[in-house]
This record gives C-alpha cells, sequence and structure tokens, in this order.
C-alpha cells in the first residue's frame, strides 16, 4: 500500500496540535515497519519530517497550496493507494484512478469560539467543512472521540468517519532535575509549581486560569508559581503574574510536566487537547477542562468548568490534594499507556485498508 501524507503544517509559523500529529504518526508508521511505502508531501521549501521517510515538495508556496488544494491536487503522484490529508487544507484528490482518499478531522474549534479567530480563519474552515460532508467519496479521520457525533449531525454516514488514538510516548527523555530547576531559576522560580502548555491565545483561557490560580495559591501555598510554557498565538492574552517560559526543547518541557505539583489545562474549547494526557504519562494530577476530549472520561483528572474561575480555582486545590499518592499516580500512567504514536499509526492503516 502506497501512501502520501501532507505535511504542510509543518511549514506554519504555529504548527500546534496538528503539527504533533503530522510528526507522531510519521514516527508511527516508521515504528510499525512501514516507512518505505509512505511519502510525505510539502509547499515548496519543506523540509522532510524524517531522513528516512520520501519526501516531495509540491513546487507551490504554503499560501497557494492552502488556496488550492481543496480544487486541484499539486504535486500528488500517480500510484498512490492511500491520499491523506493531514488537515483541512487537503487535497482531496489525486494519486490516480484506484487512489482513496482521506481527511484527518480534528475540531470544529471556529464553530465552537468564533471570536479566536479571524473572520478569514472561519471562512476557510467553513468552506473546506462543506467541502468535505458533500464529498461521500473522502472518508474521514477524526482525532477527537467527540466529533463523529457532530459530524453525523451535520449529515456525514457514520460509516465515512473513522476514530484513532493518539500519541504521548516521545524519542526523547525528559531532562534532568538539575537541568529543569536551572531553567526555572531562571525566571526566579523555586520550589513547587504549576504548569500550564499551550499556545498563548484567548481560546486557551489562560487569563482566567492565572486569576484562578492567584486565589487557589492563597489557600494553597504549595501549588507554587503559575509557569506557562508555549509561544504567543493569535490575539491578546493577559497573563498577570504567570511566569512565561515561551517555547523550550523537548526534554525541557518533558522535565517540566515530571517536576510540576499540577498540569492545569483549561480552554474554553479545545479539538483535542495533548498537555493533559502528556502529564498523566508522569503519573502528574491534571487539572482540565469539562470538555477537553483528550480526557472527558479519565476519572484520573480534575474536571472543571472553564468559564467558572472559582471551579478552576477549586479544581486546583483538590488536584495538589492527590498529588502524590502512589496509588493515583500509577492510576494516571495507567489511564494512557495505550495512546502511543504506534497505535495511532495502527489505527490509520485499518482506516485505510
Amino acid at each position: 500500500m502506497k501512501i502520501l501524507l501532507t505535511v504542510e503544517q509543518l511549514s506554519r509559523p504555529q504548527p500546534g496540535g496538528i503539527g504533533s500529529y503530522v510528526q507522531g504518526l510519521v514516527r508511527g508508521l516508521m515504528d510499525i515497519g512501514i516507512s518505505d511505502d509512505v511519502v510525505t508531501l510539502g509547499p515548496r521549501g519543506s523540509h522532510p519530517v524524517d531522513p528516512l521517510v520520501a519526501h516531495r515538495r509540491a513546487g507551490l508556496g504554503l499560501s497557494a497550496l492552502t488556496r488550492g488544494w481543496s480544487r486541484v491536487p499539486f504535486g500528488v503522484p500517480r500510484g498512490l493507494d492511500v491520499v491523506h490529508a493531514t488537515s483541512m487544507t487537503g487535497p482531496f484528490s489525486g494519486g490516480g484512478s484506484g487512489a482513496r482518499h482521506f481527511a484527518a478531522m480534528h475540531d470544529l474549534l471556529w464553530r465552537d469560539e468564533p471570536q479566536a479567530t479571524t473572520p478569514r480563519g472561519v471562512a476557510f474552515h467553513e468552506s473546506r467543512l462543506q467541502r468535505i460532508v458533500r464529498d461521500e467519496s473522502l472518508r474521514i479521520v477524526a482525532s477527537s472521540p467527540l466529533l463523529p457525533e457532530r459530524l453525523v449531525e451535520l449529515g456525514v454516514d457514520p460509516h465515512r468517519i473513522t476514530v484513532t488514538r493518539l500519541g504521548v510516548d516521545d524519542e526523547v527523555g525528559p531532562a534532568s532535575v538539575d537541568t529543569v530547576r536551572a531553567v526555572l531559576a531562571e525566571r526566579g522560580v523555586s520550589g513547587p509549581y504549576t504548569l500550564s502548555v499551550g499556545t498563548l491565545e484567548p481560546r486557551k483561557n489562560v487569563a482566567a486560569l492565572v486569576r484562578a490560580h492567584r486565589a487557589a495559591r492563597a489557600q494553597s501555598p504549595d501549588l507554587g508559581p503559575l509557569v506557562v510554557v508555549g509561544p504567543s498565538g493569535w490575539g491578546d492574552v493577559e497573563t498577570g503574574d504567570a511566569i512565561l517560559l515561551g517555547r523550550q526543547p523537548r526534554d525541557v518541557l518533558l522535565g517540566l510536566y515530571r517536576d510540576a505539583s499540577v498540569v492545569a489545562y483549561v480552554p474554553l474549547a479545545e479539538g483535542y487537547g495533548l498537555p493533559p494526557v502528556e502529564a498523566l504519562r508522569f503519573g502528574v494530577a491534571v487539572v482540565a477542562s469539562a470538555t477537553v476530549p483528550s480526557v472527558v472520561d479519565n476519572p484520573t483528572v480534575v474536571r472543571v468548568l472553564p468559564r467558572d474561575e472559582s471551579d478552576i480555582a477549586a479544581g486546583l486545590v483538590r488536584a495538589l490534594e492527590g498529588r502524590d499518592d502512589p496509588t493515583q499516580r500509577d492510576l494516571r500512567r495507567q489511564s494512557v499507556e495505550g495512546l502511543t504514536w504506534a497505535n495511532c499509526a495502527r489505527d490509520h492503516l485499518a482506516a485505510w485498508s
């Protein structure tokens, strides 16, 4: 089976969660031994995801592909069995008369929180959604367990939809405790801390978390300061007294997860939500919005209402109380042990077959 994966998301300034999905899926396919059958496709000037996986460039820049891939499969070679668009950008055709076409869908965030993106972004995603819904030959691979029901409500035949797991395993290990302490010490942090990870944008609800954390810390000082890791995104975000570390190398980020007292992730809306499950992998106590798909059914997570700051504050205190319970730490780890990129690749193979 010859498979093409689009990787244009990795050429965007903020690859985000879709970028993690693209990289993880490629690595998972390598882990299960079928990378020789995979080719990735990106815009002009793009780079291979991995040197062991063949890569093609479409010959057009990212903006041109974003506009045109819904209509014309620029750069897609013939002789393929599967064309898998890893985002709603496309392409949704090409590869020869026998090729099967798939589109990965991760969220409907532009509908859930339209004010969190630009009008142009809303229009783009809505037009691609309608294109995907109309094309009954196009199969959908959903990364969120909550997405299929919503797509069926829009008129999509449920047989067109497959839900896949995502991964939280890494090729790199966490940085040493001393390295993490040094990174924090540069920003004046010593002792316990609460960690939040994600792009700084209004949808992530960081301003509300900052206020809730301040109230919770007054009651439970062992929460420590709020440390925020992630790049700046679209829109203004008030971060108050939070300690902003910006982007960090992957090993440092993993070490920050491991050593945190509590990890908090309280977006107003979310497509999947990798940070909570990445934290659970280390057995760390997690507070998350009740609607975050990745942990919506996870009993080890303290779930809160993202628009209720008092509920967030109470959740932080409650999570702190059980943070070092060995049984709970083991249960948190076990709750995400099946979320590997190899399993993600296996789910995709089942959908593509």
